[in-house]
């Protein structure tokens, strides 16, 4: 394995970093309001919209975790992302108008409006704790792979210093400079999968053929196992899963949901969501290929794989003992560009919520001045705290911190689709009902994560917070998610038929907007 990256690689790398800065500088002189600073004035091309929240959803994870899954198994994982262009095709064409009329900002304005201003709380909550979850792990995956190719370089100082970059970006540049920066990155992240997969078609023995060959052999390019088994990652599972997880990002989640805001118009908007929607199936699919060619390569070249080697370190390996001089330079940017693009939309998206959900709300008469200082105040605290959390991470090895992160999000979040759902489809529901439903849903998954996630004690013992033999949670934990929508969608509906409101009012709701298609036709 190389020592250090060659000079050339590293030159690559510094410019790539230095890019994400040099953008941030020059958009800067644009942010003097927050409609500017966290939605570029309402004036960015389609395409472009389109490209950022492909990157978005594309990160350094997916650049590391699809690879090595599909290396170790088969292709199950892509089984999620194929349902995303299933699920939103019919649902894009509703969800961007209605969030672009009835929001200013933040997308938990919409679950106020639908149902009061704890539903706006508890779904802004969970966004932000999710995403700080999220940027942590993005940095510290970031650092431990790029900790390969830099010549033993501190992990720590690693996860700073693009920390920073990506804080200097977001503070300057705003939302603009972000999406600009996503259409780079995507570039990258696209290029540097299909460079890995011409590398290995010429350095396979037999080339194109025997992969495919090889592959179909080994039954890696296969989506199974294809059994009813709801307690194993089987398709069935996936698919359930990859359902709620397409509502849940177009849906509900702020970093998509306020770049519908971006866009010239509907039109534009809804453009830029279907060029997001269905490069991004491509992408998981080109990155799950990359893995299934690792496994040809290895299983013909016996012997060149380190003993003992992890499935999500074979990538990393292939990369830094294979690639020539300047095709490592361009992966390990690609690298960095995602876990780049991936956290600074989150630190723009986390800061906008706290602007309009939290200091708009305390100081409803704070002139756009001030908003926009909090904003910028707070991308820097967003930014630090995620540099914190990756460190957090380094510290307790990863996995520890990671499962119980995990877990309290899962219990603290429970159902949000499930909220969006019921408010879009049911005018008859009411905040009565969907109070309800979250508290049957926080219980059911507080019981599902308490009884089937084992926890790290601290003396580097794992166990369950709380054991309860035959009547754990034995289900996939990709069914979690799907059990806390369907009780409060479900709970929630019933129980507000217990309760006498007046009707949501239909713009709220996908009445309205269908209401408005057949007067627009006649």
């Amino acid at each position: 394995m190389h020592t250090s990256l060659h000079w050339i690689d590293a030159t690559i790398l510094a410019v790539s970093i230095l890019i994400a800065v040099i953008v941030g500088i020059y958009f800067s002189k644009k942010q003097k309001s927050t409609d500017a600073y966290f939605a570029a004035s309402g004036n960015v091309p389609a395409w472009a919209v389109g490209m950022s929240m492909f990157a978005t959803i594309i990160s350094s994870v997916t650049f590391l975790a699809y690879p090595g899954a599909a290396y170790g198994g088969n292709w199950i994982l892509l089984v999620q992302g194929l349902m995303v262009p299933i699920i939103l095709v019919g649902l894009i064409g509703t969800i961007v108008p209605l969030y672009r009329k009835v929001i200013k900002l933040s997308t938990y304005e919409y679950f106020e409006r639908r149902f009061g201003v704890f539903a706006r709380f508890y779904s802004s909550v969970a966004f932000i704790l999710e995403n700080f979850s999220k940027m942590g792990a993005v940095l510290y995956l970031m650092g431990l792979a790029m900790a390969m190719f830099t010549g033993g370089m501190d992990i720590n100082t690693i996860i700073i210093l693009v920390g920073v970059v990506i804080i200097v970006l977001t503070y300057l540049g705003g939302m603009e400079a972000i999406i600009w920066m996503d259409v780079v990155q995507g570039f990258l992240l696209i290029g540097g999968g299909l460079i890995t997969i011409i590398m290995l078609f010429c350095l396979t023995d037999g080339g194109p053929a025997t992969i495919f060959s090889v592959a179909a052999e080994y039954d890696k390019i296969d989506f199974g196992p294809y059994t009813w088994d709801l307690t194993q990652t089987t398709f069935l599972v996936m698919v359930l899963n990859g359902m709620f997880y397409a509502v849940q990002k177009y849906g509900t989640d702020q970093s998509i949901v306020q770049r519908y805001l971006t866009a010239r118009d509907d039109k534009s908007a809804k453009k830029a969501s279907y060029l997001g929607v269905l490069m991004s199936v491509p992408a998981w699919a080109l990155f799950m290929f990359v893995g299934t060619c690792l496994f040809v390569y290895y299983h013909i070249n016996t012997g060149v794989l380190p003993e003992g080697i992890k499935d999500d370190a074979v990538f990393p390996f292939f990369i830094a003992t294979e690639m020539p001089v300047g095709i490592i330079g361009l992966i390990v940017a690609a690298l960095a560009a995602g876990a780049i693009s991936s956290i600074d939309s989150s630190i723009n998206c986390i800061s906008a919520c706290v602007v309009e959900d939290y200091y708009s709300r305390l100081r409803p008469n704070a002139s756009d001045k001030s908003k926009l200082w909090v904003g910028k105040i707070s991308v820097l605290v967003v930014g630090i705290g995620s540099i914190l959390v990756a460190l957090l991470y380094v510290s307790w090895g990863g996995q520890g911190v990671l499962g119980s992160l995990f877990g309290l999000y899962a219990i603290i979040s429970a159902g949000i689709v499930g909220i969006f759902l019921l408010g879009l489809f049911s005018r008859r529901a009411n905040w009565q009902g969907l109070y309800v439903g979250i508290a049957c849903a926080i219980l059911f998954t507080a019981y599902a994560v308490l009884t089937s996630t084992p926890f790290d004690m601290g003396n580097g013992q794992k166990e369950l917070l709380i054991d309860l033999g035959n009547y754990n949670f034995t289900h996939s934990t990709y069914m979690l998610g799907v059990y806390s929508h369907l009780i409060v969608l479900i709970v929630g509906y019933v129980a507000s038929l217990c309760f006498k409101t007046p009707l949501a009012d239909k713009e709220l709701t996908i009445y309205g907007y269908l209401e408005e298609k057949r007067k627009q036709k006649n």
